[in-house]
């Protein structure tokens, strides 16, 4: 017995993970039970030691999975111990005595303006209910960093006109304020009268519906950010959270506030938002080399 399914229920009911992270903590955990059940020949979570956690790094490692992939799967695991340990299911914590491999520190990948520009001026939006909600979801996560669990979730209840702000749910149902544009207002006006003309017998909640007039899903937002974000660059991530990503790295490069791009991104500590500094580093860089006397010295 490994009581999987118990784990499952307190990250769902208690912690309150999204079907996104429930789905990837599924196939980490299984994928260590089954590596247990058949190459270590365990039957009970009594005789898993650190050893054999160890040994399934190593088995991963040689399977050519990459470090952040290996420290993902490991962060599965020291909650599935830490909660069973908690649970009295277990005596000790396997967890304490592994240690995660090195992992580089990941650069975000991101869309540069003058394609977020394109992409919003020279690509065709089809004059339907369709073209008009890919069109505005694209330009909302791109003007709000917004996850795709986060806008699939938006209501239209949400949006706040005379404050110019989405009340954002996020991740351990944190609510969050974010500001928009007037044009985005215009926009999501001018969206939201062709949605009640489409579906003008269906009463749902949700800003974003599909073709069926039901709550458009995380993965239909990410196949309709991958299909336009394919037209204007050859990024092989084409994601909704590059648009994240293409949000913060732009906000930084034009001087906002990192405590600023913390809370509207909605990371819960500050060392999550540095990574978005690199830009400015190397903007730096460029005018120190171009503006001071002795800049032209760096580059020997």
């Amino acid at each position: 017995m490994f009581h999987e399914e118990s784990f499952y229920g307190y990250l769902s009911i208690e912690r309150r993970y999204s079907q996104h992270t429930l789905a990837a903590y599924r196939g980490d955990l299984s994928g260590f039970i089954q590596y247990c059940l058949e190459h270590q020949c365990l039957t009970s979570l009594s005789e898993v030691r650190h050893l054999h956690i160890r040994s399934w790094v190593v088995h991963l490692m040689q399977s050519g999975q990459s470090p952040r992939s290996i420290v993902r799967r490991l962060s599965c695991l020291k909650t599935y111990f830490k909660f069973l340990k908690k649970r009295g299911l277990i005596d000790k914590d396997p967890m304490r005595k592994v240690t995660a491999p090195r992992m580089g520190k990941r650069l975000p990948v991101f869309v540069q303006e003058s394609q977020m520009a394109a992409l919003f001026s020279h690509i065709e939006f089809a004059d339907n209910y369709e073209g008009w909600m890919a069109r505005t979801l694209l330009e909302i996560l791109y003007a709000t960093g917004m996850r795709r669990s986060e806008v699939s979730g938006l209501k239209i209840k949400d949006i706040d006109k005379s404050r110019m702000v989405f009340r954002v749910l996020g991740k351990g149902d944190k609510e969050r304020l974010v500001p928009f544009a007037p044009y985005l207002m215009d926009l999501v006006e001018k969206y939201i009268s062709i949605r009640h003309s489409t579906f003008s017998g269906i009463q749902e909640p949700w800003l974003f519906l599909n073709r069926k007039g039901e709550q458009l899903s995380p993965e239909s937002v990410y196949y309709t950010v991958k299909k336009y974000l394919s037209t204007i660059t050859t990024l092989e991530q084409r994601s909704p959270h590059v648009l994240r990503h293409s949000f913060a790295t732009h906000l930084s490069n034009h001087g906002a506030d990192l405590n600023a791009i913390k809370e509207l991104l909605g990371h819960s500590n500050l060392a999550s938002t540095q990574v978005y500094m690199h830009n400015d580093i190397e903007r730096l860089i460029k005018v120190y080399e171009q503006a001071h006397p002795k800049g032209e010295d760096t580059k020997e």
